[in-house]
């Protein structure tokens, strides 16, 4: 399982392991699973969608920009806004 958090300026969102996320990155979309190699990216306003387990439906997050950071420890997103 994938490690997530989800951070604004003010609050932790949620932190909690998934299946897999799906990111609305600067240069296009992309998906993280566990393992997935280490990288930064910047976030565009968009939806992330959140896969409990394979082959599930996704939860939906409106998130406003940001910045993500995948590591060893797993995805951590840091939102501008999540809404």
């Amino acid at each position: 399982m994938l490690q997530f958090d989800l951070v604004t300026p003010t609050a932790l969102v949620r932190s909690e392991e998934v299946y897999m996320v799906t990111v609305p990155g600067s240069e296009g979309d992309f998906g993280v699973l566990e393992g997935h190699a280490p990288f930064m990216s910047t976030v565009k306003a968009g939806e992330l969608a959140i896969y409990k387990s394979a082959g599930s439906e996704p939860e939906r997050l409106t998130i406003e920009g940001g910045f993500a950071e995948v590591n060893e420890r797993g995805l951590t997103i840091l939102a501008e806004k999540v809404g």
